[in-house]
């Protein structure tokens, strides 16, 4: 066998070949290689990256054929940054880039780097996610953005940079499902909101959790009359089970949503 390659052999009896490097004490794998020859290139490709300061993110891809771009952005961070990570993310002073493809890189903060490390960020659509214990989750969820949550309203990106997910720049705006924060005169308050046939304003509150309470109220509501129709209900952590108890009971919803129940003809939306 060439340096750096071994041969295997699938349950199947299929025979390919495993690259490995061994560099500071690191051994790394480079991949499964259909033939030896394959195997050897990219080993000898992994050397040059390694060993060439000039070699870049930017510049690997053209300077390889069998490395994957995913294996490249390892082997440089691990030869500039002496830190060796599976996953494609190079690091910087006080965040890190995580490369989903050549032209997709995100930023998150270094608080983030043990998940990230161990967590692989897979992309569908615009959709970006990761899988942990047979689960998709959203990336986004990390922030306390609901998955039904809309970019522009619901959250915002303060510098504009979609891809820029370090803390200081998600701003959350609404943190509930049916709850919309508005200014009236200066004063900021929260509409609660529910879709029945159109939006339907359950009522205007002090703050996004007591508006949350008010939406859950008003989805009991609905459900309570016959509806069917499924309604997502926020869970609310500001408050204890005696206090959301008690603000549940004391807070009114709007008249108009039990005169829309009076009108026995109603259709769901």
């Amino acid at each position: 066998m060439k340096p750096g390659v071994f041969k295997a052999t699938k349950k199947n009896g299929t025979v390919y070949y495993r690259g490995n490097i061994t560099y500071n004490g690191k051994h790394i794998s480079l991949g499964s290689f259909d033939n030896e020859d394959e195997c050897a290139t990219a080993y000898n490709e992994a050397w040059q990256i390694i060993r060439d300061d000039s070699s870049t993110i930017l510049s690997c891809q053209k300077e390889v054929n069998y490395l994957s771009f995913e294996k490249c952005v390892s082997l440089i961070n691990f030869r500039d940054n002496r830190i060796y990570i599976k996953n494609p993310i190079y690091l910087q002073k006080n965040y890190f880039l995580y490369y989903i493809d050549q032209n997709t890189i995100l930023k998150f903060d270094n608080d983030d780097l043990f998940y990230y490390s161990s967590h692989k960020i897979q992309m569908r659509g615009s959709h970006m996610f990761v899988t942990d214990y047979g689960m998709q989750y959203n990336i986004l969820g990390r922030y306390g953005i609901k998955s039904y949550s809309v970019k522009g309203r619901d959250y915002l990106f303060a510098n504009g940079d979609e891809n820029d997910y370090r803390y200081s720049n998600i701003i959350v705006v609404n943190k509930y499902h049916g709850v919309y924060k508005e200014e009236k005169r200066g004063k900021v308050v929260y509409a609660a909101k529910i879709h029945l046939n159109g939006d339907f304003i359950v009522g205007r509150y002090n703050n996004e959790a007591t508006a949350a309470i008010a939406y859950n109220k008003a989805v009991d509501l609905c459900k309570s009359r016959g509806m069917t129709k499924s309604f997502p209900v926020n869970y609310i952590t500001e408050f204890t089970p005696r206090e959301y108890a008690d603000i549940y009971t004391e807070i009114k919803i709007s008249s108009h949503l039990y005169k829309f129940f009076r009108n026995k003809n109603f259709r769901e939306a």
